[in-house]
Parts: structure tokens; sequence; C-alpha cells
């Protein structure tokens, strides 16, 4: 579903912070390192026009649309397709992004769909793809959605309100492996075991219903030496059940090699992870994409073997102090970028300049 902007505005490096951007503004939105992003994916959008005429950009993690504004006021040119799986989020970033015109389409759909949306959009190429990952500060301040374990509220934690599951599901119906699993793959949570067989023994007494509840018996739960040196302790376990009510590593495994085939010649992908399970995706994917194939020894590359993308970033790029102090929730995140530098050599007849 394509949504136009509309001015009626309907383990672990993060804690519960680590989130995209932080409370600020009029619309309690500020994106995390968006002048870095932009150097970033600048030279792809104004490779033909220092406008961005011609270009367009895929901003896969909309939010309240603030890196989409960052980029559209500097680049006026620039044609803008947002996606986003929160109708709310979509909402406000409509009431935010109406100034700026039909040059920003808004559409509610996950970000691995975005090859959908692209192609819904008549789009076989894009010249920039900006995936801002994990929860949004609109996300963590919504008391309601159960993001933050700062608050007593319900156990729900859906990016998308249509879903299915939330994260009472999984505390109150997970036998014992599959809540350990989830809470040891996903939050890195080395008390996993443990946590799941007292969540099975409370949850006889009665369902968990508020994140609370849930936050007293980690308290309990986990022994007082690692409570003082690791953080708070019902961190790695909302991040857990947070990736799983919301599939977020899965969708994020689909998502890079979908991105990457979208790029036109010279169009770029920035990806920026807050915390190391998402960033280990992203780092293997990209160094998978820049590997030239070609047996050792061989004095030129073998058809179809040379690398087809070229990486921006060496290694992943951190917020320098000035950003953190800037905006406290960039501390956690890390950036790569990567570069198409050829046609695809598996689709005949791609123009990588055209859209």
């Amino acid at each position: 579903m394509t949504v136009p902007p509309s001015a009626d505005g309907a383990g672990s490096w993060s804690d519960e912070s680590g989130a995209r951007a932080h409370s600020a503004g009029e619309y309690g939105h500020v994106p995390v390192m968006a002048e870095r992003m932009f150097e970033l994916l600048a030279p792809a959008l104004t490779r033909n026009d220092p406008t961005g005429a011609g270009a367009v950009l895929i901003d896969g993690t909309l939010g309240a649309g603030g890196h989409t504004e960052y980029f559209a006021t500097r680049l006026p040119g620039l044609t803008i397709h947002g996606i986003d799986r929160d109708e709310n989020a979509l909402a406000i970033a409509g009431a935010r992004l109406a100034p700026l015109g039909e040059r920003i389409a808004l559409h509610h759909a996950r970000y691995d769909e975005l090859d959908r949306v692209a192609a819904e959009a008549g789009l076989a190429s894009v010249q920039g793809i900006l995936l801002d990952l994990g929860v949004s500060s609109m996300q963590l301040d919504q008391a309601e959605r159960g993001f933050a374990y700062a608050t007593d509220a319900p156990l729900d934690m859906r990016m998308n309100a249509d879903d299915p599951l939330t994260a009472a599901d999984v505390l109150n119906t997970y036998d014992h492996g599959a809540l350990a699993r989830v809470l040891a793959e996903y939050g890195e949570e080395r008390f996993a075991g443990k946590i799941a067989s007292a969540v099975l023994r409370a949850r006889e007494q009665e369902p968990f219903t508020t994140s609370g509840r849930l936050v007293e018996l980690l308290y309990a739960t986990i022994p007082a030496a690692t409570r003082r040196t690791g953080g708070h302790p019902a961190k790695r376990t909302f991040q857990a059940l947070r990736i799983e009510v919301n599939r977020e590593l899965d969708s994020l495994r689909a998502v890079v090699p979908v991105a990457l085939d979208l790029l036109a010649v010279g169009g770029r992908l920035a990806v920026m992870s807050y915390q190391s399970l998402e960033d280990r995706i992203v780092k293997r994917d990209f160094a998978q994409a820049v590997r030239n194939t070609t047996p050792a020894g061989l004095p030129m590359d073998l058809p179809g073997t040379a690398a087809q993308f070229a990486l921006v970033t060496r290694g992943a790029e951190q917020a320098d102090e000035r950003q953190r102090r800037e905006n406290p929730r960039s501390a956690p995140v890390r950036v790569r970028a990567i570069e198409r530098i050829s046609e695809p050599q598996n689709i005949q007849g791609r123009k990588g300049d055209q859209r």
C-alpha cells in the first residue's frame, strides 16, 4: 500500500536507549548521523545532477522521516520512497514530509519487501538505499507499545500492530527450549536457560501481560554480581523478544541481497546497525558481495567472477564524540556502506543509470 504524505498527520552494544534517534523537535525525532549518511550516499545520488534530479533513494526504515527530510531538503531534485511497517510512523512522517510534495512517496511495508515496493513504483533500479535498523525512539517513547523496560506497559513489542505475535505470546506459549533459544540467540543472554525456567514457573501461576512483571522476574533471576556489571538485567531479554516478535534478523538476512540487486551502477547501500547480531549479517553479506571469485593464479578475471561491488566504508564506522554528544542514541551505531561498480552479470541489457 502506498501512503502519500498527509498534512493531517494521521550481544548487544545498545541498551534500551539504543534506538534510531533521540526525542527532540516538533516530531520527536532527530536522525542518527544524518550528515554522515548524506556524505556516504550523496555521490551516488548526485552522479548525474547536483540537485539529485533523476535519482531515487529508498529509505527502507522511514520512522518519523528524519533522514528522508534531511536528504530531500538538501537535494531538491531527489525522489524518495519511504518504507515502514509501522502505520503510526507513516502517519507522523506523512505530516512531517507533506511540504516536500509529490517527490516523496510512502509505503506501508517491511524493508525486506523493498523489491516489491520498487516494482510497484516502476523502479528497475535505484541510486541509493538507506537502512537504519532497530527500534525507533518514537516506538520506545510510546509506552503502550511495550518496547521499553523502564515503564510498566503491555507486553506487545510489535512494530506492525497487524502482526499476530506479541511478546506476551512468546512468554506464555513457547516451550522451555524455544524460549531459551530466543533469549540466547537474539539476546546473547548467558542465563537464557535459567530465565526460561523462571518464566515457565511464573506463567503457571498467571500469564504474563505487562513488562513490569517480567522486569521483576529478571531482577530476581539474574545473579546480583551480573546485575552490577552487565547493565540493566532486562536489556538482553527485551532485545531478544523484540527481535523474535518482529522477525528482525530474518528480515535483515533477506533484504541485503535484494537491496544490492536493486542498485544501479554507481548506486550505494548504507546500513546502520545498533547491535552486534545485525552488524555480523551486514558484514558477512558485504564481504561476499565484494569478492572476486576468479581462481588464484590466473592472469585475468574469468567471465562472471569479477566483483560487482566495492566497500565505501573501511570496516564499521562509529559515531564520533560530537555526534554522540548531539544525539546520545548514536553511541551504539555501526555504519557500513557499499557501492555497485558493474552491471549485474546475470541480467542482460539492464542499464545501471536507468530507473
